[in-house]
């Protein structure tokens, strides 16, 4: 089972591989609103973090009471704003229009993800699991 990797350290935040998502899903539609990547900005230490859309949930994550954290290198962050879940406490991965929760399909059967492909800085990787 294949899977897109993420090196966060890699990402220059140029958000090519949300333009290419949306495209793929949207003809001729370049909204990052629309895409199932998004690449967020840690702007206290400049650092950019893509996440990828996973499965919806309409319930809240019941680990977020747990304040989780990540370590990124020496930087320590929230684990929610890493999650790739969809759920009501973040909205950013539903359709503009619809309101539907958005997930990452690899861009088809088989998979060929688009974001990986425009990735100049090496921080998506297709790789088997």
């Amino acid at each position: 089972m294949k899977r897109i990797k993420i090196d966060y350290s890699k990402c220059t935040g140029c958000r090519h591989c949300e333009t290419a998502c949306s495209l793929k899903h949207y003809e001729n539609i370049v909204s990052p609103q629309r895409s199932r990547i998004r690449v967020f900005l840690d702007e206290k230490n400049d650092l950019f973090f893509p996440v990828l859309a996973g499965p919806f949930s309409e319930a809240g994550c019941p680990y977020r009471k747990l304040e989780v954290f990540v370590n990124i290198g020496e930087k320590e962050y929230d684990a929610c704003s890493l999650c790739r879940a969809s759920c009501p406490r973040r909205p950013w991965f539903k359709e503009p229009d619809t309101e539907a929760a958005l997930t990452c399909d690899f861009c088809g059967d088989p998979p060929d993800p688009h974001c990986v492909k425009v990735c100049i800085s090496g921080a998506l990787t297709f790789v088997e699991l």
